[in-house]
């Protein structure tokens, strides 16, 4: 499997785990953070059949722009036959998740092994 780097930018990592691509999202998710991870994001979920996990767990703020993020690479996997999951734990992250209904689209995980042990029909892939 091709390895993406790890790119150095303050807002993201990006790792390989059990087959799938994780981008582990940090800080602040504002529109300047955003624009700082779109094209790792896109180079990511623009490959098929790709397996992506995005990690909120080090996400201290995250606004419309981050909700534009997720909508995005979950559209983009739609597309190209991916899966892609969701790890949040953070009350007021997980909260906006809800209100947009964003949960019900990509449901969010309380850590990555419970992500990566989730069965394939249970992904946000729908």
């Amino acid at each position: 499997m091709e390895q993406v780097p790890a790119p150095l930018t303050r807002h993201l990592r990006v790792h390989q785990d059990r087959g799938h691509t994780v981008l582990e999202f940090r800080g602040e998710i504002d529109i300047a953070a955003a624009m700082e991870i779109i094209p790792y994001l896109d180079r990511v979920t623009g490959r098929t059949d790709v397996r992506v996990v995005i990690d909120l767990s080090r996400v201290e703020f995250f606004d419309c722009s981050g909700l534009r993020l997720l909508y995005r690479a979950r559209s983009r996997m739609l597309d190209n036959g991916g899966r892609l999951l969701l790890v949040c734990t953070h009350p007021l992250t997980l909260r906006v998740l809800r209100v947009t209904g964003l949960a019900r689209l990509l449901p969010p995980m309380p850590t990555l092994d419970a992500a990566l042990g989730q069965p394939e029909a249970t992904s946000g892939s729908v």
